[in-house]
């Protein structure tokens, strides 16, 4: 039995995979930590909140004391680390709290995993630090360059992604000089519920229900590698049981889109939905979706500073040792991920006009 604390966990992939991870080893211990900054909403854990196994704690990867006696009172074996700052835009207007918490509070939970399972034992107990990273660390791709394998160099162009390289550095140096066990994973850009509506693919969505512009920076060219968070979910728990202390193993979805794409696929998917559905009609009566007008919502916008062009990542690594690949289609995962927030439109209401806070 795994003890595990998951930090982030109230966010989008941390809540994920508190959910994947209790259906899948339902008699492990699962301690959630969640400083619940604007990303957090407690909501995303209402089903967890009923297992037996499972606790959650509201506090700051920051403060020492409190992630220590965590550690250390409920003999946490685990760490799985996703609580991060992560909008691009935010990170460019407002740095600090980027560095504040993606650099100072990775290490602030290194140095007390140290303390508490090594320092504070003569033969170190087993353990595992698991950090997870973004492909942004390696920098923009040409149109027609290789995908960034884990050699790649680190180059990263914007505070969001120069903070989370440091943080890979700080998670590789305790391992190399303190011998504490850990494995990084760099993900490309996932996909799927309860994902905040600030991000591309959720702010399509309910932007076309409200009626409201679509915006797309640039000439909407810019390409990502897309990783529905079911999948990067499995790939987490395979490097968990099967990867090697101390290595690094990138998780794609190997389904690189246009950004236009994207926004032009959803526009037909809704569009569809309400073809078929008269009650969406009577309950987004702004949404042009009712005669097949999405996309007149598109606005093209000035590009963003430092706008990388394209991600993607090679996975030989992880497909070669671990047997991962992921299996949710593209197609499936974008019909399956409009339907949750066409189902949840009371979850991101709440986020719209702040009611969630008050949880």
């Amino acid at each position: 039995m795994r003890r595990l604390l998951i930090t982030g966990a109230a966010g989008f992939i941390g809540a994920n995979f508190v959910h994947y991870w209790i259906k899948k080893y339902p008699s492990d211990r699962v301690i959630a930590l969640d400083a619940l900054t604007y990303a957090g909403n407690l909501r995303n854990l209402e089903p967890a909140q009923r297992h037996p196994t499972f606790d959650f704690v509201k506090g700051d990867i920051g403060n020492f004391e409190l992630v220590e006696d965590i550690l250390f009172g409920k003999q946490i074996d685990t760490i799985v680390h996703f609580a991060a700052e992560s909008h691009v835009d935010r990170s460019i207007v407002g740095p600090d709290a980027f560095i504040e918490t993606n650099i100072v509070g990775t290490h602030c939970l290194l140095k007390a995993a140290h303390r508490v399972w090594i320092q504070r034992h003569k033969i170190p107990v087993p353990h595992r630090f698991h950090h997870i990273s973004t492909d942004e660390v390696y920098g923009s791709l040409s149109p027609t360059g290789s995908p960034f394998t884990e050699a790649s160099c680190f180059s990263p162009n914007s505070p969001y992604a120069a903070s989370k390289a440091s943080a890979d550095h700080l998670v590789r140096a305790y391992f190399k000089t303190l011998g504490l066990q850990v494995t990084t994973t760099n993900c490309s850009n996932n996909y799927g519920p309860y994902q905040f509506p600030e991000k591309l693919i959720p702010l399509v969505i309910t932007n076309i229900l409200l009626g409201k512009p679509l915006p797309v920076y640039g000439d909407g060219q810019n390409v990502r590698d897309w990783l529905h968070v079911s999948d990067h979910c499995r790939g987490i728990d395979l490097v968990l049981r099967r990867g090697k202390p101390g290595d690094t193993y990138n998780i794609g979805g190997q389904c690189e889109q246009k950004n236009i794409d994207i926004v032009n696929a959803i526009c037909g998917i809704v569009d569809d939905m309400f073809s078929l559905s008269h009650e969406l009609h009577d309950r987004f009566p702004k949404s042009p979706a009712k005669s097949g007008a999405s996309a007149s919502l598109i606005q093209f916008v000035n590009d963003r500073p430092g706008h990388d062009r394209r991600y993607a990542v090679n996975m030989t690594k992880i497909f070669d040792q671990l047997a991962f690949d992921p299996i949710r289609t593209w197609e499936l995962g974008l019909e399956e991920t409009i339907q949750w927030y066409i189902d949840n439109e009371d979850w991101w209401q709440s986020i719209l006009d702040g009611t969630y806070r008050d949880l």
